[in-house]
């Protein structure tokens, strides 16, 4: 399964229109792979948070979703769009990451969980997710998480209680706590024995400088390959049915006690 994440820099001199078109230029060009993963919030920049009502666009039928569809369904391929802001039709905002299949169907929608600001940003600019969201690749399920969410273990658990193999991560990371970033993807596909696919932005925005350095780390917290800090495609060849070997082999899963329900043995007099 190839596998294949585009690090993309969120210049705010580009307008969105513009990013849009080149972005959905760089996903034809990847015809052929399996899947392709793009970044958190890329149209607009996930620290741009006074943009954001401004940017927000409907799910079914905005922009970006449409733009991803169409490069989706003309190269072919799986395409885990990264997220955009999404207005409910009932208000609110939220940080919505969309997959659409090779045909350019939306195959799935997750509304992040874990908000990050600290009541500010998109703390206070967004509504809360509330669902755990997987989705079945005909390779692997894949578990699907935005940024923030790395730093909340439960959630992974959760995604692999739901079957989830491949956890893809979309990230607006910023560059200060980068080495934050390379030990919480590592530790989430070691506890997990899951495949982690964790893409990035590139450049600065909002004042924000941008950590890059996408990943993609096998079962046993091997990196793959790594990114830079600049805009860059990242590939590497995944063998998913590697992640039920990994977990026969080491069995570290099966040994969980808080959090799951065990079969209890005789009650003793």
């Amino acid at each position: 399964m190839r596998a294949t994440l585009l690090q993309i820099d969120v210049d705010p001199a580009e307008e969105p229109a513009a990013r849009r078109l080149r972005v959905a230029a760089l996903v034809r060009e990847q015809a052929g792979a399996d899947l392709v993963v793009l970044p958190e919030l890329w149209p607009v920049g996930a620290f741009a948070a006074d943009r954001f009502p401004v940017e927000a666009e409907r799910l079914e039928d905005g922009p970006t979703a449409e733009a991803m569809s169409a490069a989706a369904r003309d190269a072919g391929v799986w395409l885990h769009a990264g997220s955009i802001v999404e207005r409910d039709p009932e208000g609110p905002l939220y940080n919505t990451s969309l997959v659409f299949g090779p045909d350019g169907g939306l195959r799935a929608a997750y509304r992040k969980i874990h908000r990050f600001g600290f009541d500010r940003g998109e703390a206070v600019v967004m509504a809360a997710g509330e669902e755990v969201v997987t989705v079945r690749h005909p390779e692997a399920a894949i578990g699907l998480a935005t940024c923030y969410d790395l730093r909340f273990p439960e959630l992974f658990r959760l995604l692999v209680d739901a079957g989830a193999e491949l956890l893809v991560l979309p990230a607006g990371w910023p560059a200060r706590r980068l080495a934050h970033w390379r030990v919480l993807v590592q530790a989430r596909a070691v506890e997990s024995q899951a495949y982690v696919l964790a893409c990035g932005t590139a450049g600065t925005h909002a004042g924000v400088a941008q950590a890059g350095h996408s990943m993609i780390v096998d079962p046993w917290g091997e990196v793959l390959c790594e990114a830079g800090p600049d805009e860059q495609v990242l590939t590497a060849d995944l063998a998913p049915s590697s992640v039920a070997s990994t977990r026969a082999d080491f069995p570290v899963l099966r040994d969980r006690v808080l959090g799951l329900d065990r079969p209890k043995g005789p009650s003793r007099p």
